[in-house]
């Protein structure tokens, strides 16, 4: 069997890359671009970066921000009819995980009109034509949705998280500039950053796994266990290490799929508002633990990228080596172990919807439903 390999058609990395972006839109002959971003951008001036860059040079946009931090089937809905009403021609996403996922979403039904329904997108939809010709310009080291096949989206009326999978819907161009993660706040820095490390520990682990996505999930670890500290510390060398480990992983887990810590996560976020790379920092080291007998020697690899010699170490302590750096990583950078919100009443519907997210199938071992359960309730 063959294995597929979608990555972005052309990526610009390091310090002042959004300086690239009118080069890219004047080759291209766009005209008016619609901005994807959220209003905290936009008040705090990051999402001004990018429009200053476009204004100097007399380029036409239109910011749209109607975007939550979990973005609703609402927030998609209203940014199509948006995107229908501004005359653009293209899109530039700037934020994180939302506003991309959102830009996403608006991009594919703009290009394929039939799956305007929003819920239609869920799983792998077979929708014909690309995206809207994207920017991405990710202002958090997480998510890394501007290298991905992958969105998410919120369903408030249902109380989940569904995942939406196509190759149809990668950005055009990534512009990852470190600059533009500068002003996240220490709590944003390191959620996003052991969302990174959830994506390149899973991607590594997960049934999908092969050759090609390993190399670069185990070099993602390797950056970011250097640089996450530093990162939280807001110094400059561990902003650029997380800005190209989180892309990396990005390229990787998009073409490989996940497990369940991010299944878990989901549905933690859509029924608490947990913050997705909280949850999945928390959930991390509780899916190793039940994974680990199913990994073969991977978690000796995962070990050593954070940083940890294994010499002399039997199968049992190398796992437990690997569970522990990434337990004591997530304890440095501040993000807690237990979720105060959950409710013993709540494990049934937290663990079915789990149990029915498209990340699950990917897992190394089978998890039932009383399994996540099981799972979710050492959070309390």
């Amino acid at each position: 069997m063959a294995n597929r390999f979608v990555a972005n058609a052309i990526s610009y990395h390091g310090k002042g890359a959004i300086n690239e972006i009118p080069g890219i839109v004047a080759a291209k002959g766009f005209k008016k671009a619609f901005i994807a971003t959220d209003p905290d951008l936009v008040k705090f001036g990051v999402t001004a970066k990018v429009t200053d860059i476009l204004e100097k040079e007399g380029m036409e946009y239109v910011i749209y921000s109607d975007i939550k931090p979990n973005p609703t089937i609402e927030n998609v809905k209203n940014g199509v009819e948006a995107y229908k009403a501004s005359g653009a021609d293209y899109m530039i996403t700037v934020g994180g995980g939302s506003p991309m996922d959102t830009g996403k979403a608006i991009g594919i039904i703009i290009n394929n009109p039939e799956f305007a329904d929003v819920r239609s997108l869920e799983g792998v939809a077979p929708t014909k034509n690309p995206t809207v010709f994207t920017i991405a310009v990710p202002t958090t080291a997480g998510t890394a949705a501007e290298a991905t096949i992958n969105y998410v989206i919120t369903d408030v009326e249902r109380k989940r998280k569904f995942v939406c999978v196509d190759v149809n819907d990668i950005p055009n161009v990534a512009v990852v500039d470190p600059d533009m993660m500068a002003s996240m706040p220490r709590g944003l820095t390191a959620a996003t950053g052991m969302d990174a490390l959830t994506h390149a520990i899973e991607g590594y682990t997960t049934k999908g796994a092969w050759a090609l996505p390993d190399c670069l999930n185990l070099e993602a670890i390797r950056l970011i266990a250097k640089n996450l500290r530093s990162a939280v510390a807001n110094e400059q060398e561990g902003r650029e290490g997380m800005a190209l480990g989180q892309f990396v992983t990005g390229m990787a887990f998009s073409n490989v799929g996940l497990g369940i810590a991010h299944s878990i996560a989901h549905t933690l976020g859509a029924t608490y508002d947990t913050p997705h790379g909280v949850a999945c920092a928390m959930m991390l080291p509780i899916v190793m633990e039940f994974n680990a007998e199913y990994t073969g020697e991977k978690l000796k690899a995962v070990a050593e990228a954070m940083g940890v010699d294994t010499t002399g170490m039997d199968q049992a302590a190398y796992r437990k080596a690997a569970i522990d750096a990434v337990r004591a990583l997530s304890a440095d950078v501040g993000i807690p172990a237990k979720l105060d919100a959950l409710r013993e009443e709540d494990l049934q519907f937290l663990a079915e919807s789990a149990y029915a997210d498209a990340c699950a199938p990917g897992n190394p071992r089978e998890a039932s439903v009383e399994d996540m359960k099981a799972l979710i309730r050492k959070l309390m």
